[in-house]
């Protein structure tokens, strides 16, 4: 059996979870594919990245760039897209609910976003430092402090 594009159906990979549903998927080579469904991207080898662990994500010349809220990275090489990249685009943009940048001093400010997580009653915040900022430093780290309790005050959240 020689490999098509045409196929319609991916396998179901082994991490789907009950319940969700296969969106769009694209192939990364004869028997691996890249699965989007309506609660996460499920990688070749098994990863699955829930929509709102996306900090970063780039498509560039049949290559899926991701970085995830927690820094790690993964790049998957792409034979066929599909309609991946408007499915992802989408559902990581529908995850977010506030996506700010507060200025903390003179030397910048932080990227303050809250996410949807499926099944939780709260949203998962992320902080984004500039460049120029030491996360680290405690002055910096209770500004950004405050300036999140402030958003949440302002959202009810």
């Amino acid at each position: 059996m020689g490999f098509s594009l045409r196929r319609r159906k991916p396998p179901a990979p082994a991490t789907l979870e009950r319940g969700e549903r296969v969106l769009a998927f694209g192939t990364a080579s004869e028997d691996a594919y890249v699965v989007a469904t309506d609660q996460a991207l499920h990688l070749p080898g098994g990863t699955r990245l829930p929509w709102y662990r996306f900090d970063h994500v780039r498509w560039r010349e049949g290559h899926l760039s991701i970085q995830d809220t927690d820094g790690e990275k993964y790049a998957v090489p792409l034979v066929h897209e599909g309609r991946l990249p408007e499915v992802v685009r989408e559902r990581v943009t529908s995850s977010i609910v506030v996506n700010r940048h507060v200025r903390l001093d003179e030397r910048g400010g932080v990227r303050l976003v809250a996410r949807r997580v499926p099944g939780a009653a709260e949203f998962t915040w992320t902080q984004v430092f500039d460049a120029g900022l030491d996360p680290e430093d405690p002055e910096v780290r209770e500004l950004a402090a405050e300036a999140l309790r402030l958003i949440r005050l302002r959202l009810g959240a």
